[in-house]
């Protein structure tokens, strides 16, 4: 199963799925076998990436829905 990504109103990214994480610098993080995880969206979270719930308390609020893109600008 390919990784699914959700935006959870007024809450994180919730990933699931077969997915890797990495960071900026492409060292992946110990997921110890999750297959689900929460990303924060944020910014509050004391364990960045992750979601630590601190939305929750710090008045987050996103309702995002789903939307057709643009077509991308050709590169030159």
């Amino acid at each position: 199963m390919a990784a699914k990504i959700t935006v959870a109103n007024n809450g994180p990214l919730l990933v699931s799925g077969e997915f890797e994480l990495l960071d900026a610098e492409g060292r992946a993080f110990g997921l110890a076998g999750r297959a689900n995880i929460a990303l924060c969206r944020c910014g509050h979270s004391q364990n960045k990436p992750f979601c630590d719930g601190s939305h929750k308390t710090n008045g987050f609020q996103s309702v995002v829905e789903a939307r057709e893109l643009p077509p991308q600008k050709p590169k030159a």
